[in-house]
């Protein structure tokens, strides 16, 4: 049962309870743990999968969702257990394998960079210091 109203959603009250009581329940407290829930969008990042994979599990009960919205943009949050399982469940454990380490290189990449640009800036204030 999908629903359009005036505000944004994506589903219906019975959906929402039907998607919690048929897939696996969330643990205690893990809506709160640092790091357990992502985005539609972030998934996208992370994973490479679009807003309508997620959408297509949590009609199949396999994802637990709450809806949220920033600066009038609304968006999903899943958790990143079950995400991780539904993946694996549709795509594979070789494709979750490959976006997660793609994910972790392009985070490397991106601090290693960082270093770069913060080590010249000391270097260049080592210059100065050490002219004076």
């Amino acid at each position: 049962m999908v629903e359009r109203t005036g505000s944004w959603r994506i589903f219906g009250e019975r959906e929402k309870v039907d998607s919690i009581m048929g897939g696996t329940m969330a643990e205690y407290g893990e809506w709160n743990r640092k790091g357990a829930t992502l985005s539609d969008v972030t998934a996208q990042k992370e994973y490479k999968v679009g807003r309508d994979f997620i959408v297509k599990g949590i009609r199949a009960g396999k994802l637990e969702y709450r809806e949220g919205v920033i600066w009038g943009n609304p968006y999903l949050k899943v958790l990143r257990s079950q995400l991780e399982r539904f993946i694996i469940e549709k795509l594979g454990k070789d494709y979750l394998l490959k976006e997660k380490n793609q994910a972790e290189l392009r985070k490397i990449k991106k601090e290693i960079s960082a270093l770069k640009k913060r080590l010249n800036e000391l270097q260049s204030q080592k210059v100065v210091i050490e002219k004076q």
